[in-house]
């Protein structure tokens, strides 16, 4: 799993709350078109509505948006907990209201749905299931006890017992729906911008090391003169005192300077394997782009195999490549998840021709869960039952190839998954590439460099 990835999913757990304005918004809504319909009905179609009650249940709304907005914050953001008594304090309002006008024979009946859909945008499953439940509980009160109906001469107005049924039916149904709908929507939409999220943060660290990288190639490139100096003067030393009795000490004093600057070098050189920003290095060969991606999962105890080979009739020279963070570190994940499920071995393939860029990696392991072949790239996917014997510790959300694919296709590529073999094989009479593939493919001149022109002066990192 990706390193950020626990913490991106306990700050997303910790702030799905909703703003009190956007709560207390609504409500005025609600105020609003509650008022206008008993206008209406009293006054332009001529209903005996009892206009005290009613009033009074309006009242109830009006005065919790006063106090809410008298003693809160407009920026405050409700816990889950103070939504929900929100929301079931809106429903109780709804289902009083339409007690007094009618129960199921008022046709705005059906807006008791209102707060259960907008738990289901919100809330979790828990509190969409309570709003639900009581969505129910407060339908069948105010279908059992109600007040009819009336115009100004007495007549009531009353559905046909099988129509009220009917309507009853249709606001259980309703309640199901829209919260399983809405529930699912909002799941899809929520993962999708977490996942963006944690795309960016991986992309942001990619330039960082690709940016820290080009400052140490710089100091080592304008260090490497004055330790050559220091080498080269120290080994002289050492030549000059190793005939000279009495000196024993200046001539170790000259060893350990040799030897401090043969350390600066190291390290150096270790610390700039994080990347290059120089504008030489902004393109590299193919195999060049592939090694440094699968360089920190080299060493994993797995053995991975690179084969590059141009196309039928293509040029067998091996082309440049942008070295572009999006594409190393897309490549870098592919190739971490292959080594994380291979059994022995990992194959990197390249081949180019004259307008394609393709890039294969296949491994020896069990492939592709066949339920989430098709799904594969998709955020937060559920591992499978039995990935925990295989793999102790190991938590896959799908983020790492979700990740991947985002970043490679901002890059103009495009991808395939596939598995090298029935998974329902046994072991021996699997094929040797019988694990899971991915195919990358470029179009050529979206990702390989021009062949000649100037390259300009270095620019500095700001």
């Amino acid at each position: 799993m990706l390193p950020f990835a626990t913490d991106l999913q306990v700050r997303t757990e910790s702030s799905t709350w909703i703003r009190l304005r956007t709560l207390i918004l609504l409500r005025w809504i609600a105020v609003a078109g509650q008022v206008a319909a008993i206008l209406a009905a009293s006054v332009w179609f001529g209903m005996a509505l009892p206009l005290g009650p009613c009033a009074m249940a309006v009242g109830l709304s009006v005065i919790a948006n006063l106090v809410s907005m008298t003693v809160l914050p407009a920026s405050y953001r409700l816990t889950r907990g103070g939504a929900l008594a929100m929301l079931l304090f809106d429903l109780a309002q709804l289902a009083l209201l339409l007690a007094l006008t009618g129960g199921l024979n008022n046709p705005f009946a059906l807006l008791v749905v209102v707060p259960v859909t907008i738990a289901a945008t919100g809330l979790t499953d828990r509190e969409t299931a309570i709003i639900g439940a009581a969505t129910l509980v407060c339908a069948g009160l105010f279908a059992l006890f109600r007040l009819p109906l009336r115009l100004a001469d007495g007549t009531e107005l009353r559905m046909p017992p099988l129509l009220e049924f009917g309507h009853a039916i249709a606001i259980v149904i309703g309640v199901g729906f829209l919260a399983i709908y809405a529930r699912r929507v909002s799941g899809e939409i929520r993962s999708m911008s977490e996942a963006l999220m944690a795309t960016q943060m991986a992309l942001a660290r990619e330039q960082k090391l690709t940016d820290l990288g080009g400052v140490v190639a710089a100091a080592a490139h304008e260090l490497g003169t004055p330790l050559a100096t220091i080498k080269l003067v120290s080994s002289e030393l050492i030549e000059e005192l190793a005939d000279r009795d009495g000196l024993e000490d200046l001539r170790e004093d000259a060893a350990l300077i040799r030897d401090q600057a043969d350390r600066c070098r190291v390290i150096l050189q270790s610390m700039g394997r994080a990347g290059k920003d120089d504008l030489h290095l902004r393109h590299a060969p193919l195999d060049t782009v592939l090694r440094e991606a699968a360089e920190p999962h080299s060493h994993r105890g797995k053995v991975l195999r690179f084969d590059l080979h141009p196309a039928t009739g293509a040029d067998t020279r091996q082309p440049q490549i942008r070295r572009a963070p999006e594409i190393i570190h897309g490549l870098r994940n592919l190739i971490q998840n292959a080594v994380d499920f291979a059994t022995t071995t990992v194959w990197v393939e390249g081949q180019w021709s004259g307008d394609r860029l393709v890039v294969r990696i296949i491994d020896d392991g069990p492939g592709y869960p066949p339920n989430l072949l098709g799904r594969i790239g998709d955020p937060f996917l559920r591992p499978r039952a039995d990935e925990g014997r295989d793999r102790p510790g190991y938590e896959g959300m799908g983020l790492g190839l979700f990740i991947a694919k985002t970043l490679l296709e901002r890059s103009g590529a495009t991808l395939s998954f596939a598995n090298g073999g029935d998974p329902f094989l046994r072991q021996d009479e699997r094929p040797a590439r019988s694990g899971a593939i991915v195919v990358v493919s470029w179009p050529r001149a979206l990702v390989v460099a021009p062949q000649d022109g100037p390259l300009g002066e270095n620019r500095p990192i700001e």
